[in-house]
C-alpha cells in the first residue's frame, strides 16, 4: 500500500499527464494534434509561477506563522520527517534537505523550555535498505546542538505520515503526553493535521518552511514558466492526492 500510495501520483501530476499525452500521440494520428497542444499547454500552466504559487497558497493559508517565544507548551515536540537529503558514502556529516527548518524550529522549542521531550520519525521506506534511519541522524545532532539524550525520543520504523500519526498517538499513551506541538511544512500541515486528529492526538500546529510568495504585485515573469514553479506545483498537487488516498484506500 505504501508502494502504491508513492506510485498513483506519478501518472496523476503534470510531468506523468504529459508523457502520457505525448505518448497517445505517437499511437493516435487522428487526434495528434489535439494531444500535442493538450501536453503543451498542461506543461505550461503547470509550469508558471502563478499558479504554483496560487496552489500552494491554498495549503498554506489555514495556518498563520508563530514565534517560537509565544508559541503554548506542550509536552512533546513531535517533528515529522523528511529532513535530510541524500547523503554520500564517506560523508560525516548529514545531507540536510529543503526541510531542515522542522529540525531547527522543533530543537528551538525544546532549548526554549516549550516542550519536555522533542520526537524525530525513523522513517524508513521497505523496499531502502538502510541501517541508519533519519530519526537516528537527527538524535545525533539534536544531541550536538544542546539537547540532551533522555529529551530525544524516536518513533518506530514510519513509512508515511500516517504510520507518524499512529506512531505518536502510541507515545502519547505510553508516555502520558496530553498536548503536544507538532511541527511540519506550511503546506504538508492540512494532511498532517488531518490524520494527527484522526489519529486522536492533541496538538498545537507549529508550521515552518512557507513557500508562498507574498506579494502583493504581478509581473511578467509570473507568467513565464520556470522548473521550480513546476516543482512547487506538483508538490503541492501530492498533497492533495494524498488527502484523498488515505480517503479512500486507508480509512481507518
Amino acid at each position: 500500500m505504501l508502494f502504491l500510495h508513492k506510485l498513483l501520483p506519478v501518472f496523476l501530476l503534470p510531468t506523468g499527464l504529459t508523457c502520457l499525452l505525448l505518448a497517445l500521440a505517437l499511437f493516435w494520428e487522428k487526434r495528434r494534434r489535439l494531444l500535442l497542444a493538450a501536453a503543451l499547454v498542461l506543461l505550461y500552466l503547470a509550469s508558471l509561477p502563478v499558479v504554483a504559487n496560487a496552489l500552494i497558497g491554498r495549503l498554506e493559508s489555514g495556518y498563520r506563522p508563530q514565534t517560537i517565544a509565544g508559541c503554548p507548551p506542550a509536552d512533546a515536540v513531535i517533528v515529522l520527517g523528511g529532513i535530510l537529503g541524500h547523503s554520500q558514502p564517506g560523508m560525516d556529516y548529514p545531507a540536510w534537505g529543503d526541510q531542515v527548518d522542522r529540525f531547527m524550529v522543533g530543537v528551538a522549542l525544546v532549548r526554549a523550555g516549550k516542550a519536555g521531550s522533542i520526537v524525530f520519525s525513523r522513517a524508513c521506506f521497505p523496499w531502502i535498505k538502510t541501517r541508519v534511519t533519519e530519526g537516528d541522524v537527527l538524535r545525533v545532532q539534536a544531541i550536538a546542538a544542546g539537547v540532551p539524550a533522555e529529551k530525544i525520543v524516536l518513533t518506530p520504523l514510519v513509512g508515511d505520515t500516517a504510520d507518524e500519526a499512529r506512531a505518536a498517538a502510541a507515545l502519547c499513551r505510553e508516555h502520558g503526553w496530553k498536548h503536544v506541538l507538532l511541527v511540519t511544512a506550511a503546506w504538508h500541515m492540512p494532511r498532517a493535521a488531518w490524520l494527527f486528529r484522526r489519529a486522536g492526538v492533541d496538538f498545537t500546529p507549529f508550521p515552518v518552511g512557507f513557500q508562498t510568495d507574498s506579494r502583493q504585485s504581478l509581473t511578467l515573469l509570473d507568467f513565464l514558466p520556470r522548473a521550480d514553479a513546476l516543482m512547487t506545483t506538483e508538490m503541492t498537487l501530492r498533497e492533495y492526492y494524498g488527502r484523498i488516498y488515505y480517503w479512500v484506500l486507508r480509512p481507518e
